[in-house]
């Protein structure tokens, strides 16, 4: 059987096509895992499809019909109920960065990026300064960035200090960290509706929480009320942490991915060798 150069290019137009699907489906589910109103949405979708399997294999006519329903009529309500969150998943596919700013930060660079950080937020809770630091990780905060004050300087401890300071006109925003350099201040963050954050915590604390749900960036808060120090990663929020906590945090938050694949098979060849032994 002879291959033609027509063969090869239908052969290379098929690959390139399941390529692109598969590349599409893994950045949406990527997305709805670092978006937590959106993963919900994704449960309750997957739930319904299995109630249909289920009313249909025993019978249940009544559930059925309304499961039905509910798969006809349901896209078109989901994508008027849950329009922001669709809005910021799609924002957040144009936005995303195939490597992450924090990766190529070398073991100095972010040691000396969490020492920074941690002796501001120990100066910031002695005297009740209230701060919001936001650090960028693989999905880009560029939308945020563009609303706030540029600022794109070398990450000092006393920098994030002034910048926090009462009298300073940028106090009240927060400020988002590329890499190991301060990229703006005052930006403004969506707040979060969760049910899970208590009442008594004020909007620093709810920003912090939403833009957490929204990306896979780092939120650190110091409250002004209290002194007392957060933080906020993937829609979970940590409150009244030490300063080793923020930065064991901090730390293992950062570490690269294949530093993180390389310790586990380290503590994996020493329970080998201590089970062989």
């Amino acid at each position: 059987m002879t291959i033609t150069v027509t063969d090869i290019i239908n052969i290379a137009r098929k690959l390139i096509d399941v390529s692109l699907v598969w590349l599409i489906f893994y950045f949406i589910l990527k997305n709805i895992k670092n978006n937590v109103k959106l993963s919900m949405l994704f449960k309750g979708v997957v739930i319904i499809i299995i109630l249909m399997f289920v009313s249909q294999g025993l019978g249940l006519t009544t559930v059925r019909v309304l499961l039905e329903y509910i798969i006809q009529w349901g896209p078109v309500a989901l994508m008027i109920i849950f329009q922001p969150e669709i809005r910021n998943i799609l924002e957040q596919l144009g936005r995303s960065q195939l490597l992450g700013r924090h990766k190529v930060l070398t073991v100095d660079e972010r040691e000396h990026l969490v020492y920074e950080i941690v002796q501001a937020m120990d100066y910031l809770r002695k005297e009740r300064i209230g701060a919001l630091i936001v650090l960028e990780r693989d999905i880009s905060l560029g939308n945020y960035i563009d609303k706030a004050k540029k600022i794109y300087a070398d990450l000092t401890s006393d920098l994030l200090i002034a910048i926090f300071y009462e009298g300073n006109p940028l106090h009240d925003g927060g400020v988002i960290i590329q890499g190991d350099r301060i990229s703006c201040a005052g930006a403004v963050f969506p707040t979060s509706n969760s049910t899970k954050i208590n009442r008594r915590l004020g909007t620093r604390h709810r920003a912090a929480l939403g833009i957490s749900e929204e990306t896979d960036c780092i939120s650190l808060i110091v409250s002004e009320e209290t002194g007392r120090m957060s933080v906020a990663v993937k829609g979970e929020l940590y409150y009244n942490l030490s300063l080793d906590d923020i930065r064991i945090m901090l730390i293992d938050e950062l570490r690269p991915k294949q530093d993180m694949n390389l310790d586990e098979d380290e503590i994996d060849e020493e329970e080998i060798y201590e089970e062989n032994n």
